[in-house]
């Protein structure tokens, strides 16, 4: 700074500057300004007038200040600093790098300077510059905790964000552990997915300042990302209390509401985040998504299709798009969404996933399968999606891997992931321990309990029990041709019926006579989990039955939320939900044995007979086809299976081929379910040394020509490990008999079940070499099969398989039962239901 001769200048400034030290800064501008009336071109009155412009807020009239007291001393370091603070602080970010640069070149240790420039090229975007400027700072000032602070601030920006917690971590280790700090290192560490530690450091953030709404805001999307949505909802709305220009938070808090299945309240939230922001993508995608789940397509498809207009390569509203419009089955269109997201993002598993369903849906089964391929190849657990992959393959019965396949499964199903689809895991793994297992991780992981709607209220005695019967198979599905007879003979006295249908509105006679059976039926499909569970509990349902388990268009969400205080899996899916929330499953003492009760989560509830419902009502029409017009040999001994060709394994099949092997003449009539499997199966024939030819394949037909058809079989062949189950019915119901094997699992044991209580023990066999001989001494003997045949049409009408109304008696039973001891506050417990005695009228076959 260049000296004065002028003795009172001198002392102007030294008490200008003794004021500045004091923070007496009128004191200390009224000295600046004797100073420069002595002096004016004094230079260090002129810089102190700089920075007491800075302190007051006015950087334009410091730059003036201090250009002229650069001017005067050009090597003047301060006046350079303190000109490049005033330059930061009118956003000239190049000129207050240009200052700082020049005060570098003059006093390279300048620690303020290194700072300064640090955080200036923070400004600028250049980070990874600004990383080195700090470290050149904190080099020359180890201690310096600011420093560290915004060091960090830069590294976030880079996305090196285990670098940035430490960073984070040494500022708060030299005293700089202020709000800010704590909910910056809480955001990075839950970009790591540190849950924990990031809820702890926000915790603290709001511990020292309880107004922080970005700390609320951070801490809401970590409550959502462990999943505890109703908490992450709280930490959001306070955010947007604090704060209620905050678009961000409305929109996670959306996201919450979407995860607690609360659609109509999240698109509320999400249209919040859009008028603050109309211009940001994601926050239309996450409209978008709440419509999708509320069953509002329509609006949907407008709000990916508007996230499109602002992000045209955003592969997210792609994805979703497609998914919408393979809802709508618009499945060219949903595979163009599907083939631009991949596009986009190459190693984008779940959009490969998809891909793979809608082409399965377009029965392009060889693309599916190579779409799913990638999707396994993308993702750190492929299991799941790989048993998708299998899954498609068993439909056209192309069993290339599949050892290798079974024994992966095995192995991870083992661990502690939801690693199969329990589905899958009952058609192709006869181990009630893998399917139990494979079932609970399933549902902790995809439906865990969700006690948000409260207890119930209480309930008097003595009133009707009311059923619900959840289901989205109300229609001619398998499903409801066994019960829709069971439906229409509840005891009103006793009992009021709801059907909750949540599937396609399809009207067809099926549809029309379930929902005159029911005293109310109401379509769900439009509602979340949540919103169905909370209706039902508004209608005071005392027993929810879930009719899907885990087959397509399930919804165990709803059940997860506690439709009813007694909940019970029945009919609709062979095993274990793995579920706590499930209290009870139907079964009997053919499908779950003595000693397998382990196999299973749920309280059992033993029927007596079987525990599949048989409607006595159904048609086989009056046609009678001629062998030649099926493309059946006139003469010969015709086995039948019209059983999913998913439902045949190798091992079966092999069994198959002795059969026919050790039977001249004889023939397989399967069910054709694609041209593919009946390439494969005959394929596979010829392997075995069986001409392809004796592989004939069954149309589909209307389900009353499909029964009539039934009479040009000889006899029917089960499979294993999942047996036959509507098709076994349908095969005694027609008059056939049915030769099965019985596993260990329940899939495995239904057919076993139903020819019992048809009254045909003897063709339930326990080992494949048994199911093989008797197949094979039934065919050689006319007597003993046709003796088999007369029983069975005499017991069509008499034994409990065919009387609805004995089975529906039972049933009741059961619900009667569990409804009282919830009523007595006792908790679910295996009831073995006793028999009725027979008085009912004989069945009439109904041909």
């Amino acid at each position: 700074m260049a000296a004065t001769n002028s003795p009172r200048a001198a002392d102007a400034f030294t008490r200008a500057l003794d004021s500045f030290g004091r923070e007496r800064l009128a004191d200390a501008r009224v000295a600046c300004g004797e100073t420069l009336r002595l002096q004016p071109r004094h230079p260090g009155a002129l810089i102190l007038t700089g920075m007491l412009e800075l302190r007051e807020g006015r950087p334009a009239e410091a730059l003036r200040v201090l250009g002229r007291a650069v001017k005067l001393d050009p090597r003047s370091a301060p006046a350079h600093y303190h000109r490049g603070n005033a330059h930061f602080l009118l956003q000239a970010y190049a000129a207050a790098l240009a200052s700082y640069d020049t005060v570098l070149a003059l006093q390279p240790q300048h620690v303020d300077a290194l700072y300064n420039r640090a955080n200036t090229l923070r400004k600028l975007a250049r980070h990874a510059e600004a990383v080195a400027a700090y470290d050149a700072a904190i080099a020359a000032k180890p201690a310096f905790a600011a420093a560290y602070v915004n060091r960090g601030n830069a590294l976030r920006d880079l996305q090196r964000f285990d670098a940035a917690i430490a960073s984070f971590d040494a500022a708060i280790g030299l005293g700089a552990g202020d709000a800010a700090v704590h909910n910056n290192r809480g955001a990075a560490l839950l970009v790591e997915r540190r849950h924990p530690e990031a809820l702890a450091s926000l915790d603290r953030a709001l511990a020292l300042e309880p107004g922080f709404a970005a700390a609320h805001h951070n801490r809401g999307v970590v409550l959502a990302a462990l999943q505890r949505f109703g908490e992450a909802l709280i930490a959001c709305d306070a955010a947007v209390t604090l704060a209620p220009d905050f678009a961000e938070a409305y929109d996670d808090r959306g996201l919450a509401l979407y995860g607690l299945g609360r659609f109509e309240a999240a698109i509320l939230s999400h249209e919040q985040s859009i008028a603050l922001r109309p211009d940001v993508a994601r926050f239309h995608l996450h409209r978008g998504n709440g419509a999708r789940a509320a069953g509002r397509a329509a609006e949907a498809l407008d709000d990916f299709d508007r996230a499109l207009l602002l992000a045209p390569d955003y592969a997210e509203a792609h994805n979703n798009r497609g998914l919408t419009l393979r809802s709508l089955e618009r499945l060219e269109e949903a595979l163009a969404g599907f083939d631009r997201a991949i596009a986009l993002r190459p190693g984008f598993a779940a959009a490969h996933a998809s891909r793979g369903d809608v082409l399965r849906d377009l029965e392009r089964f060889d693309e599916s399968i190579e779409s799913h391929s990638q999707a396994i190849a993308l993702t750190t657990r492929p299991e799941c999606i790989d048993v998708v992959r299998r899954h498609l393959r068993m439909k056209h019965c192309d069993w290339r891997g599949l050892d290798a396949d079974l024994a992966q499964f095995t192995v991870a199903i083992a661990g502690d992931e939801p690693a199969a689809m329990p589905f899958a895991v009952l058609t192709l793994l006869d181990s009630g321990y893998l399917q139990r297992r494979a079932a609970e991780a399933w549902a902790h992981a995809l439906y865990p309990p969700d006690p948000s709607l409260g207890p119930f209220a209480g309930r008097a005695a003595g009133e009707r029990i009311r059923v619900g019967y959840f289901s989205a198979d109300y229609s001619g599905h398998a499903t409801m041709h066994l019960m829709a007879g069971l439906l229409e003979l509840h005891d009103r006295d006793r009992f009021e019926v709801t059907g909750f249908s949540f599937g396609p509105a399809v009207r067809d006679a099926v549809r029309a006579r379930v929902e005159s059976a029911c005293e109310r039926f109401i379509d769900v499909g439009h509602r979340s989990d949540r919103e169905v569970a909370g209706l039902s509990r508004e209608l005071g349902i005392d027993i929810a039955v879930d009719l899907k388990g885990y087959t397509g268009d399930a919804r165990p969400g709803i059940f997860a939320h506690r439709a009813a205080p007694v909940q019970v899996g029945y009919l609709g899916y062979p095993g274990t939900l793995g579920a706590a929330y499930v209290d009870y499953l139907i079964a009997d003492r053919t499908v779950v044995p003595e000693g397998s009760e382990g196999y299973y989560r749920e309280q059992l509830l033993y029927l007596p007979d079987s525990y599949q419902v048989n409607d006595a009502k159904r048609r086989i029409a009056a046609r009678r086809y001629e062998r030649e017009e099926l493309e059946l040999p006139r003469e010969g001994f015709v086995y039948c299976c019209f059983n999913s060709n998913y439902k045949i394994l190798p091992a079966t099949f092999g069994v198959w081929m002795r059969i026919l092997g050790r039977v001249p003449g004889s023939v397989l009539w399967l069910l054709e379910d694609n041209a593919e499997a009946a390439k494969n199966l005959r394929a596979a024939a010829a392997g075995h040394g069986v001409q392809p030819e004796r592989l004939v394949f069954a149309p589909r037909v209307v389900v009353g020509e499909h029964l009539a058809r039934h009479r040009c079989a000889d006899l029917f062949l089960d499979t294993l490990p999942c047996n036959a189950h509507t098709t076994a019915s349908d095969a005694l119901w027609a008059g056939l008999p049915v030769l099965t094997c019985l596993g260990e699992g329940f899939a495995a044991r239904v057919a076993g079940s139903l020819v019992r209580a048809v009254g045909l023990p003897e063709l339930i066999t326990e080992s494949l070499a048994a199911y093989e001989e008797l197949a094979v001494q039934l065919a050689g003997d006319a007597e003993r099969l046709g003796a088999l045949r007369a029983r069975l049409e005499r017991n069509r009408g008499t034994a409990p398989l065919f009387d609805t109304l004995r089975y529906t008696r039972h049933l009741e039973s059961a619900y009667a039962l569990i409804h009282a001891r919830r009523l007595a506050g006792l908790p679910p417990a295996s009831i073995e239901i006793p028999a009725m005695e027979r008085a009912l009228a004989p069945v009439a076959a109904a041909r």
